[in-house]
C-alpha cells in the first residue's frame, strides 16, 4: 500500500482520523448499512463485522459536553461517563447519532446507570459482563455474546453464521496484530518515534471501519519506522515511561504531552489505549467460536476484574520488554476501581519490580495542566 512519505504526515492523517470519519460514517449510512457504537474495549466487535455493520468508538473523551450531562448526572461522577452521557443527549457526536443501536456493558455502576438513562432516547443493547475471570463467568459472557448475535440479527435483519463470525474473528486479529507489532518498535531504546505518535495510530484506528484495510496500512507504516531506525533515524535517548491506568484520548492527552514535554518517552500502554485493547488474540480455530471470544475479552486485565491478576502480569510484561524506568498511574476523578488498585499497583511497580512510580489524578478539565506538568517533571527528574 502506497503511504505519504514523511512519518509526521501518516501520524497527522491518523490523528486526523476521527474528524474525517464523520463524514465516512454518513456515507456508511447513506449506503443503507448499518453502524452499531459502543464505548468498552469489553464490546465483542467482531459480532457487529459479521453482520455486515460498522463498529465504532462513540464520543468520550471531552468536556464540552460535560455541563449538559451533570443536568442528569452528579457532578462527582467518572468525567468519562459523564461526557458518554453528554455527547449522546446533545447529539453532537454524529457516531452516536448515526449509531443504529449502542452496546453497553456492565463495567462499572455509573455506566450501568448512564445506559439506562440512555436507553430513554437511543436502543441500547446491554452486556451483562462477568467480574470475574473464571471458567464459569466464560460460560455466562460466551451466552451474552450470542444473545448478542441474536439481537443483531433481528436488529438488522440478517443471518450471522458461524463461518461469518470465525471469518470477522480472523480480520480483527490481524488488525489487533499489526497495532500491537505496531507499538511494539518502542522496545528499541533510543526509540524510533514518539509515543504521542503511537497514541495517535491506536486512538485513530477505533475511528476505522475497513480492519483489513487498516492491518495493512499499519503494517506498512511499522515497516517504514523500521527501516528508517535501522538507517539511524530515532529519538535521543530518554528516560522509558510507561502508562497505565485509566483510558487516555481527547483531553487526557494532556498526561502524554506531559512526559514527552518535558524530556522523557512514553513506551507503552498499559491500557484501553493499547494493550488491553489489542494485545489479546482470539483462538480462531477453536471448537467454539463464541467461547473462545468469551475467553479473549474476559482475559482484558480492566480494575473492574476480582481478582485482577491479568493486569499484573501485563504490567511485568511490558516493564520487562519495554525496559521502562517509571511507570505513571493515570486514574480519572471518580474512577473508584482504578483508584483503589493503585496501591496495590505501587508496590508491585516498585517492590517486585523495582522502578519508580507515580500516580495522577486527572478529569477532562485542562485546568490541572499546570501542576501535571510540574508533578511529571519533577518524577522524570528522579529517574
Amino acid at each position: 500500500m502506497e503511504l505519504v512519505k514523511d512519518l509526521p504526515e501518516i501520524f497527522a492523517s491518523f490523528s486526523e482520523q476521527r474528524q474525517k470519519s464523520f463524514l465516512s460514517v454518513k456515507e456508511w449510512k447513506d449506503k443503507g448499512k448499518p453502524v452499531v457504537g459502543s464505548y468498552c474495549t469489553y464490546f465483542p466487535k467482531e459480532i457487529a463485522m459479521a453482520a455486515g455493520a460498522a463498529s465504532i468508538s462513540l464520543c468520550a473523551t471531552s468536556d464540552e459536553t460535560i455541563p449538559e450531562a451533570e443536568k442528569d448526572l452528579p457532578k462527582n461522577l467518572c468525567p468519562l461517563i459523564k461526557s458518554s452521557y453528554g455527547f449522546a443527549k446533545t447529539d453532537k457526536c454524529p457516531f452516536f447519532y448515526f449509531s443504529d443501536v449502542v452496546v453497553g456493558e456492565s463495567t462499572c455502576d455509573g455506566k450501568k446507570k448512564m445506559y439506562e438513562l440512555m436507553s430513554e432516547f437511543k436502543d441500547v443493547f446491554f452486556l451483562r459482563l462477568p467480574h470475574e475471570q473464571t471458567e464459569k463467568a466464560v460460560a455466562l459472557y460466551r451466552d451474552e455474546i450470542v444473545r448478542l448475535k441474536d439481537y443483531l440479527e433481528q436488529k438488522f435483519e440478517v443471518k450471522i453464521t458461524e463461518e461469518m463470525v470465525r471469518e470477522a474473528t480472523r480480520v480483527n486479529n490481524l488488525a489487533n496484530k499489526a497495532l500491537k507489532d505496531l507499538y511494539s518498535v518502542m522496545k528499541h531504546d533510543p526509540t524510533p518515534v514518539s509515543g504521542y505518535d503511537i497514541f495517535k495510530v491506536l486512538y485513530g484506528s477505533t475511528f476505522r471501519f475497513d480492519r483489513a484495510a487498516l492491518a495493512d496500512e499499519v503494517n506498512a507504516l511499522r515497516e517504514k519506522i523500521e527501516r528508517e531506525y535501522a538507517e539511524g533515524k530515532h529519538f535521543e535517548k530518554r528516560p522509558r515511561i510507561l502508562i497505565t491506568g485509566c483510558p487516555i484520548g481527547g483531553a487526557t492527552e494532556k498526561v502524554i504531552r506531559a512526559v514527552e514535554d518535558n524530556g522523557a518517552v512514553v513506551i507503552g500502554y498499559e491500557n484501553c489505549s493499547g494493550e488491553k485493547a489489542v494485545g489479546i488474540q482470539v483462538e480462531e480455530n477453536a471448537k467454539d467460536i463464541y467461547e473462545a471470544l468469551s475467553r479473549r475479552y474476559l482475559a482484558i486485565g480492566c480494575s473492574i476484574m476480582t481478582p485482577n491478576k491479568n493486569r499484573f502480569d501485563s504490567l511485568s510484561e511490558m516493564i520487562d520488554e519495554y525496559h521502562a524506568d517509571g511507570v505513571l498511574d493515570m486514574t480519572l476523578q471518580a474512577c473508584h476501581t482504578y483508584a483503589i488498585e493503585t496501591n496495590k499497583v505501587r508496590r508491585f511497580v516498585t517492590e517486585e519490580k523495582g522502578i519508580p512510580y507515580i500516580n495522577v489524578e486527572t478529569d477532562y478539565s485542562q485546568s490541572d495542566i499546570g501542576q501535571l506538568n510540574t508533578r511529571v517533571a519533577a518524577f522524570i527528574e528522579m529517574l
